[in-house]
């Protein structure tokens, strides 16, 4: 049999996979929203209890003028913590593999950064930086550093030591070791960091909002969720956390996208099933 006749059924089965793992999800969330719309009309539920998936909709759109300025303002600051995280984890991770004894004595730090509760040390960040929407990145910037910390730091500490001895052997310089092997060695680490510090870049910016509370035209979706339940208007409350959650699932494929095209051509984790063999 030729390599295109292995390469057929392949390339046939990977697409196959793709679309099934685009429609079966797609079916079932059908499926929920046309359950919980009949859920809603057959029952009578008042939509200040439960307003159905139609009734959202109608509210996103009447009060998208509003909503989308809200939306942009938390996307300002989800992706700015997300970039200082990024930036800051990656140089952080780089000294760690330069000195054992600076990873030792900071990592610790680290990690009580990343259990203490966001929700508990807000208000103390809201209070000791009189710029809000700085109080605001601090706040999810926390959230989101510690997983491109930890990632990239076992990413750079997992490189090949047959390569490094090899190295070794051929008088590299640190800035070679680090530029040719530990970086790229570390890249699809440091991009699974990214995708988890997405998601956690704009819970952190909610929970932050949440807490500062913020009101007039300047307000994150936090707010106008917490608005929206003040008032009684559940639809748009709903209608707000809908954008939340698909800001979040945006967030995740286009860094998953970006995590494609970056390793698709060399690293088994991007690459299709036929191009493994």
């Amino acid at each position: 049999m030729s390599e295109s006749a292995e390469a057929a059924p392949a390339a046939g089965g990977f697409v196959e996979g793709t679309w099934l793992r685009i429609l079966a999800p797609t079916l079932l969330a059908l499926l929920f929203l046309g359950g919980w719309e009949m859920m809603v009309r057959v029952r009578e539920i008042p939509p200040y209890i439960l307003p159905g998936p139609i009734a959202i909709w109608q509210t996103l759109i009447r009060d998208w003028a509003s909503l989308s300025v809200s939306l942009l303002i938390t996307l300002k600051i989800t992706f700015l913590a997300l970039s200082v995280a990024a930036i800051l984890g990656l140089a952080l991770a780089i000294l760690f593999a330069q000195s054992r004894i600076i990873e030792l004595s900071l990592f610790p730090f680290a990690v009580v950064l990343q259990v203490t509760p966001i929700v508990a040390i807000a208000p103390l960040i809201i209070i000791w930086v009189n710029d809000i929407a700085i109080s605001l990145l601090i706040c999810a910037w926390i959230v989101a550093f510690f997983p491109i910390l930890s990632n990239t730091t076992v990413g750079l500490n997992s490189a090949d030591h047959n390569l490094k001895d090899l190295f070794k052997l051929y008088r590299a310089s640190r800035w070679q070791v680090l530029t040719r092997l530990l970086l790229p060695s570390a890249l699809p680490y440091f991009l699974a960091g990214l995708r988890i510090s997405g998601g956690l870049a704009l819970i952190g910016a909610i929970v932050a909002e949440f807490v500062a509370g913020t009101g007039g035209s300047a307000s994150g979706l936090a707010y106008r969720i917490l608005e929206a339940g003040y008032q009684l208007q559940i639809p748009r409350m709903f209608a707000a956390l809908v954008l939340v959650s698909a800001t979040g699932i945006a967030i995740f494929l286009a860094l998953s996208l970006l995590t494609h095209l970056l390793l698709r051509h060399w690293h088994e984790s991007a690459m299709g099933r036929g191009d493994r063999r």
